[in-house]
């Protein structure tokens, strides 16, 4: 057995980024998530450490981010990671 979940609540980077791609609305969009910082028994002091997401959604809920998301706005995400190899012009892979 396994399990693909994840859930995310923190505040969008920017406005949504909406397009319609042959015909199916996409909308792109990140996502910050904070750990808040604290001090250690000996005094020293972890900071705050942020991670940001890269988000899309599909057709109903890229019409709902659209219209109702924008920069600042906090969000709370379920749904399942899914990860993609990107390559830059020199072939890298990112």
């Amino acid at each position: 057995m396994s399990v693909n979940k994840v859930i995310l609540l923190g505040h969008t980077g920017k406005d949504p980024d909406v397009k319609d791609v042959a015909g199916t609305k996409v909308a792109n969009l990140s996502l910050a998530t904070t750990e808040k910082g604290y001090t250690l028994q000996n005094g020293i002091q972890v900071p705050d450490r942020t991670e940001w997401h890269s988000l899309i959604f599909w057709k109903g809920l890229a019409e709902v981010v659209e219209k109702y998301v924008r920069k600042g706005s906090q969000i709370y995400i379920e749904g399942k990671i899914k990860t993609c190899l990107l390559y830059t012009s020199d072939a890298a892979d990112e």
